[in-house]
């Protein structure tokens, strides 16, 4: 018997830990979650930016809650998670958002800002992966992780020097291939999406320098990423509509990958 399109969305009775998610991608997603019925929980590392997010979302009505916490630094990883557990009771949704880049060209690139966009974009998604699945997922037999990759991650670039950054979100695009081979006969779903431009405080420089209406023209639907475009697709990922799905990379980029795919 098939179950009706609205329950197979209907995230009521879940919860979610949502990395970065005080604000930009990380809280689009996190209020589309929290909007289908589940329980959120926001970390990242500034207090301030999480207590006035989750002030945002319990003012639309979304139960949601928040703990700082550096997503690089495996012992705050593992005390979010356990306060998480501690509140929540068991981790169902993991979105894997925390981020952050750098430009410059590579032969300059300093090592310190490498080692910084490598362990927050990488490291990080292998510390929270790690430690919500040892402690709910896999005792649970069930569980959907969402990473948060890039464009970048599926392509070069002629104008954008992100050595460090394209290269962290190639291997988040891997990783998440990996560890759906590996987990999903504990029934984790592991699957990413790679969002094309969107104004946020980390692409703000970017956008600046190119302008949006360059970055708009490269895309066949003509425009940029907007607060509501991740939203559809996350949904998906966390909900039972997307129970069959593991180990896909979903660009929501307007379509720039697709043309210039090889380009």
């Amino acid at each position: 018997m098939s179950t009706p399109i609205a329950k197979l969305f209907d995230l009521g009775g879940k919860t979610a830990l949502v990395t970065g998610g005080s604000r930009g991608l990380g809280l689009q997603i996190a209020e589309a979650l929290g909007e289908a019925g589940a329980k959120i929980l926001l970390t990242s590392r500034k207090a301030a930016d999480l207590e006035e997010a989750v002030a945002d979302l319990q003012a639309k009505g979304i139960d949601a809650r928040w703990v700082a916490g550096d997503a690089s630094d495996p012992a705050q990883v593992q005390h979010v998670v356990d306060e998480a557990m501690q509140r929540l009771g068991r981790i169902d949704i993991l979105v894997n958002n925390a981020g952050a880049t750098w430009g410059a060209p590579a032969e300059d690139h300093p090592l310190e800002a490498w080692d910084k966009v490598m362990n927050l974009n990488v490291r990080s998604v292998f510390l929270f992966s790690q430690a919500v699945a040892k402690a709910s997922m896999i005792p649970n037999r069930s569980g959907r992780i969402i990473n948060v990759a890039s464009i970048a991650g599926l392509a070069g670039s002629l104008e954008m020097k992100f050595i460090a950054y394209g290269t962290s979100k190639g291997a988040v695009v891997n990783f998440t291939r990996t560890l759906a081979g590996e987990w999903g006969p504990y029934g984790i779903t592991v699957n990413a999406i790679a969002p094309g431009f969107f104004p946020s405080k980390m692409t703000k420089g970017v956008l600046a320098a190119i302008g949006v209406d360059k970055l708009a023209r490269a895309a066949p639907l003509r425009r940029i990423g907007d607060d509501d475009d991740l939203k559809g697709a996350a949904l998906l990922f966390a909900s039972a509509a997307g129970k069959h799905i593991t180990g896909q990379i979903l660009a929501v980029d307007g379509g720039v990958s697709a043309v210039h795919a090889g380009a």
